[in-house]
């Protein structure tokens, strides 16, 4: 038995479904950066994350992105399950985030396993319920924040996903992650440094007091 698996799913599903996962799926593994889901490609399985973080975002017409959530260890990727269900095309962009190993389950399984297995149909439910919460708080922190607040729950949640206060990121790819500009990220920034914060390092920032 894989132990990451177990470690990971084993509190969520039964010993007989692990053994299954463990000999139909697919071991694969990322560096940080590596695309694991083209946006408009057709999915034809779906991953459970073992080990690192992945992120998920949308890309428009201009090939500008936003990001959407994080998809963490013992997690799983709801539109992936959809757009398999449904043989239609990814609607998101999936990245490694850091290094990163899934195991990518088919179709043919998933289906099988939401008869067979009742602890499957839950985490499969419980996952688009996840999503669903995420892509709300999402919405709502487009609409109801501004941008210094989300640029405060944003270096947040990426201090948990690297578990260290520095997180290595320019200001270029934040700009990104927020559909703006890196100018407007910058100010924003030194504003926090000045108010004790951040402090900022050359492609890296240091989490002080958030």
């Amino acid at each position: 038995m894989n132990q990451e698996l177990r470690d990971n799913y084993g509190y969520l599903l039964e010993d007989e479904l692990l053994n299954e996962i463990e000999k139909h799926a697919l071991l694969k593994n990322y560096e940080a950066g590596d695309e694991i889901i083209r946006q408009g490609q057709y999915i034809k399985s779906i991953p459970l994350l073992i080990r690192g973080t992945i992120k998920v975002s949308r890309k428009d017409g201009e090939g500008d992105e936003i990001m959407l959530y994080y998809i963490e260890e013992g997690e799983t990727c709801a539109i992936s399950m959809n757009c398999c269900l449904g043989n239609s095309k990814s609607q998101i962009l999936a990245r490694a985030e850091t290094s990163a190993q899934l195991l990518m389950i088919s179709v043919e399984h998933m289906d099988e396993w939401m008869v067979k297995f009742k602890s499957w149909r839950e985490f499969v439910l419980s996952s688009f319920q996840t999503r669903l919460n995420e892509a709300i708080h999402t919405i709502d922190s487009l609409v109801f924040l501004n941008m210094d607040e989300r640029l405060i729950h944003y270096l947040r949640d990426k201090t948990k996903i690297v578990h260290d206060t520095t997180i290595h990121i320019t200001h270029q790819e934040i700009a990104k992650d927020f559909h703006t500009s890196r100018v407007v990220i910058s100010r924003l920034l030194k504003k926090m440094e000045v108010e004790g914060d951040v402090k900022l390092h050359r492609n890296s920032i240091e989490v002080i007091n958030l």
